[in-house]
């Protein structure tokens, strides 16, 4: 196909969009289940059931939660039931409470995770792209770094955009709040502390998530250079997400441990009003977990991360590239008829 048909074939911004937000709902739907049975697993520990704050992650954004323990029947990771393991719990939940119950906390999570996942994949994709047209014909050595730069900048973006909206949520999680009520509480907190307010907590957002997002995104386009897949298939996409994820996953861990004490402390200030002093800097904190239980401390659930990141990784990523490859088929069959009828007839 010459230059002016690949033109005509390439999928719209819009069309980005639908294919990155099937990703995301698919990604949700699976890893959904593994964090409700992790959360009724932790619950069960006293350490757990203290008044404390606590993050999950359903693999596509981190929730902070809070216990309370006159209200532990309202809440679904606190129903009561005891669970031996992962596959007890699996079974049990499903038993008493019914299969959905695995998807609890399911649509408020997809409020806020498509919107941001489908900014975050567009925003890449197109300034990939750009990048690539601007800089097509300098030093190989530059194209390795678009990725970096394109994932990064998509990252920032979108998880600027996206952090008033984690905060709000967060007052929401806390207890029930009628939408007038949280409409005070946003213009309370605005007035007293400022409009930048509202981005509390967002540097130890971006401190874990940029660099994952540069590593995963240099990662996954090495892959399809060495095996020569610019427009890779959905079993290549596949492996190719789930090693880039695993990569990322693991470099970027102590960044995410920084990021939950951090997220833990900011959720009991914002969510109790505990009259603590503010959170540490983001070094203290790291030299802090350091002291106590060294090296190994900074690299603690490792093994959840890379089980939970590595298939939604995966998942997301190959489902996206499918989704692309559905619109440019589309887009392709419909600027020149004549010769996909043809070529339709060959296969």
């Amino acid at each position: 196909m010459d230059t002016e048909s690949q033109d005509l074939a390439r999928i719209t911004p819009l069309q980005q969009m639908v294919a990155s937000c099937s990703g995301a709902l698919l990604t949700s739907l699976f890893v959904t289940p593994l964090d409700v049975v992790k959360i009724r697993l932790q619950a069960q520990q006293k350490d757990f059931m203290k008044n404390k704050c606590f993050v999950y992650c359903n693999g596509l954004m981190d929730h902070v939660c809070y216990c309370y323990n006159g209200h532990a029947k309202d809440l679904w990771y606190r129903r009561p039931a005891y669970f031996e393991g992962t596959l007890d719990a699996f079974v049990k939940i499903t038993k008493t409470e019914g299969i959905t119950s695995l998807w609890s906390g399911l649509p408020p999570t997809l409020v806020m995770a498509l919107p941001a996942t489908v900014l975050y994949f567009t925003v890449y994709d197109q300034l990939r792209n750009s990048l690539k047209k601007k800089f097509k014909n300098d030093d190989e050595s530059l194209q390795f770094w678009i990725p970096v730069v394109a994932g990064g900048t998509a990252r920032t973006f979108a998880a600027t955009l996206i952090s008033p909206l984690e905060m709000i949520r967060t007052k929401m999680q806390s207890r029930r709040f009628s939408y007038s009520e949280i409409g005070q509480a946003v213009k309370k907190m605005v007035k007293n502390e400022g409009f930048f307010s509202l981005w509390k907590g967002l540097n130890a957002t971006l401190l874990r998530d940029v660099p994952f997002s540069c590593l995963y995104w240099a990662n996954y386009e090495n892959f399809k250079r060495i095996f020569e897949q610019p427009n890779p298939t959905f079993g290549f996409s596949f492996f190719a997400g789930a090693c880039s994820g695993t990569v990322a996953a693991v470099v970027t861990l102590p960044f995410d441990v920084v990021k939950t004490h951090r997220q833990i402390e900011l959720g009991e200030i914002e969510v109790m009003k505990d009259n603590k002093p503010p959170p540490k800097k983001i070094t203290d904190v790291m030299m802090n977990i350091y002291k106590q239980r060294g090296a190994s401390g900074l690299f603690t659930g490792i093994v959840p991360r890379v089980v939970k990141v590595a298939p939604a990784c995966a998942i997301m990523i190959s489902t996206y590239e499918a989704g692309k490859a559905f619109f440019r088929g589309y887009n392709e069959a419909a600027a020149f008829p004549v010769v996909a009828a043809a070529h339709s007839d060959r296969l």
